[in-house]
C-alpha cells in the first residue's frame, strides 16, 4: 500500500506545532540574549570577545551533553506517555535527573581543578592577552552547569508527556534577568561594583539558578500530566537504569560525544588566529538561527512519533516518517535563503574589523548551503529515528562522521595543507552534506521502528 505524502489529520500538525513552539522561541530568545551578552562584553573590552567566546564552547560542550541526557529520557517517556504509563515514566526522569547532575559535578570539578588545561583545549596558550580572560570568565561561569543539569533532566521529562510550556518560561525569566545582570555587574550599575568579565559569567550563574527554581516550581506543582514530587527523583529502579542505558543513553551518548566533536572543532579555530576565531563565532551565531526552528520542529516530532510507538500505530509511524521528511525538507530550503538574505545586518551588529566581515559573510554562505541537508537529516535522525527507539543507529552514525570524517578532514585542512579558511569551515560541516542520503535509505524500510516499553 503506497504511503500519502502528508499526513490528512490536521492534530498531527497541531501537535507538532503546540510541541515546538515553546523550544523555537526558546532557541530564538537564547540567541537574541546571546548576542546581547556578545555586545556588552565587547563594549567593555573589545579584546575580550574572542578569548570569551572560546571559554563559552566548553559551556556549549557541557549544555549539549546535558540537553542530550535530558532528550535520553524522551525517547522512553514519549512510549510510555503513549501507554498512559505514568509511574514508568517518574522512574525514568529520577535516572535522568542523576545522570545529569553527575556529569555536570564531573565537569565543574574537572575546570576547577585543571583550568589552564581545559582552557588550552580551544585557546592558543600563546596569545599570552586572552588566556587570562578566557580563565576568570570559565571558572566561574562552569557554576552554572549545577542548576542546568537539573533543568535539562525535568525539561526533557516533561516534554515526553507533552509538557512544554515550562521551556518558554524558564527561558524568558532567565535569560532577561541575564541581559540585565550582564548589564549591572560588567559595567557597574545601580551601585554595583564593576565586575567586567567575572560579572558576565556571574550573571549566566544566577540567571542559571533563577530558570532552575522556575522548572522545579512548574514541574512539582502547576503541570498535571506526569505526577511528580521532588521525593520521587530520589526513588531508583533497576529496570529504569537498564532500560535508560539500553535505549536512552545512546541520544545522551550522541549528543555528549558530538558536541564534543564541535568543541574540538572550535580547538582546532583557536589556533587559527583571531579574525577566523571571531568570524566562526559570528557565523555560528547565525547558523543557530538557521537552525533553531529545525530542531524545535524535530523535538516536537520526536513525541509525536513516539507516542504513536508507544499506541503500537506503525500504519501511522509510517505514514508521519514520509509527511516530516517533506516538510523538513521544504524547511531546509527556506531557512537557507533567510540566512544569506540576512547575513550582511546580522554581521553589522557585531561591529567589527572589514577583514572580520568580510570573512564571515563568506563563511555564513557555505553554512547556508549545507543548511538544508541539516534540516532533512535532523527531522530524521532527532525527530524520526529516535522518537521510534532507533537512536543507536543515529549515534552510530553520527560517530563515524564526526570521528572518522570531520575532525580528520578539519584537522588536515587547517594544519596539513593550509587550505583556506572557507575551505576549512567547509571541512568542519562536510558531514551535513551527504547525512541526509544515510537518513534517506535507513528510512526506507522498517528496522528503525522499535517499541522499548515494558508491559
Amino acid at each position: 500500500m503506497k504511503t500519502a505524502i502528508f499526513v490528512k489529520d490536521r492534530s498531527f500538525y497541531k501537535t507538532i506545532v503546540r510541541l515546538s513552539i515553546p523550544a523555537a522561541f526558546q532557541a530564538l530568545i537564547s540567541l537574541l540574549v546571546n548576542m546581547a551578552d556578545n555586545v556588552m562584553v565587547s563594549q567593555y573590552s573589545a579584546l575580550a570577545l574572542a578569548p570569551v567566546s572560546q571559554a563559552n564552547s566548553v559551556s556549549t560542550f557541557v549544555t549539549a551533553a546535558l540537553t542530550g541526557l535530558g532528550n535520553g529520557a524522551v525517547v522512553l517517556i514519549s512510549q510510555y506517555w503513549g501507554k498512559r504509563d505514568t509511574a514508568a515514566a517518574k522512574k525514568i526522569t529520577a535516572v535522568a535527573v542523576s545522570l545529569c547532575l553527575l556529569f555536570a559535578l564531573l565537569m565543574v570539578g574537572l575546570i576547577q581543578i585543571f583550568p589552564h588545561a581545559v582552557i588550552s583545549l580551544v585557546l592558543d596558550p600563546g596569545q599570552t592577552e586572552l588566556m587570562p580572560i578566557a580563565l576568570s570568565y570559565l571558572r566561574i561561569a562552569c557554576l552554572s552547569f549545577l542548576p542546568l543539569a537539573v533543568t535539562s533532566a525535568l525539561v526533557g521529562a516533561l516534554k515526553g508527556v507533552e509538557v512544554v510550556k515550562v521551556t518558554l518560561y524558564a527561558t524568558v525569566i532567565s535569560l532577561l534577568s541575564n541581559v540585565v545582570l550582564n548589564y549591572l555587574l560588567i559595567f557597574g550599575k545601580l551601585g554595583l561594583p564593576e565586575m567586567g568579565i567575572q560579572g558576565a559569567a556571574l550573571a549566566t550563574v544566577i540567571a542559571r539558578f533563577i530558570e532552575v527554581a522556575v522548572v522545579c516550581v512548574y514541574a512539582f506543582r502547576m503541570q498535571k500530566n506526569m505526577d511528580i514530587k521532588p521525593g520521587d527523583l530520589l526513588h531508583h529502579e533497576k529496570w529504569a537504569w537498564r532500560d535508560y542505558f539500553r535505549f536512552g543513553a545512546p541520544v545522551g551518548l550522541n549528543g555528549s560525544q558530538w558536541a564534543l566533536v564541535g568543541l574540538l572543532k572550535m580547538a582546532m579555530i583557536g589556533h587559527l588566529g583571531q579574525t577566523m576565531m571571531t568570524s566562526m563565532n559570528i557565523t555560528e551565531a547565525m547558523m543557530n538561527l538557521g537552525t533553531m526552528f529545525t530542531f524545535a520542529l524535530a523535538g516536537g516530532a520526536c513525541v509525536v512519533v513516539g507516542k504513536a510507538v508507544g499506541k503500537g500505530d506503525y500504519d501511522t509511524v509510517r505514514q508521519y516518517s514520509v509527511t516530516i521528511q517533506v516538510m523538513f525538507a521544504l524547511i531546509g530550503i527556506f531557512m537557507a535563503l533567510v540566512v544569506i538574505v540576512l547575513r550582511h545586518f546580522f554581521i553589522g551588529l557585531y561591529d567589527q574589523t572589514a577583514d572580520v566581515e568580510s570573512l564571515a559573510s563568506t563563511l555564513i554562505v557555505i553554512g547556508a548551503l549545507t543548511l538544508i541537508g541539516t534540516s532533512y537529516h535532523a527531522s530524521c535522525f532527532k525527530g524520526i529515528n529516535q522518537g521510534a527507539g532507533d537512536s543507536r543507529f543515529v549515534m552510530t552514525v553520527d560517530l563515524i562522521c564526526g570521528w572518522l570524517v570531520v575532525l580528520p578532514l578539519t584537522y588536515l585542512g587547517a594544519f596539513v595543507f593550509h587550505w583556506p579558511l572557507p575551505i576549512v569551515y567547509l571541512c568542519s560541516r562536510i558531514d551535513q552534506c551527504f547525512k541526509w542520503l544515510i537518513a534517506f535509505i535507513r528510512l526506507r524500510g522498517n528496522k528503525w521502528i522499535k517499541n522499548v516499553t515494558r508491559k
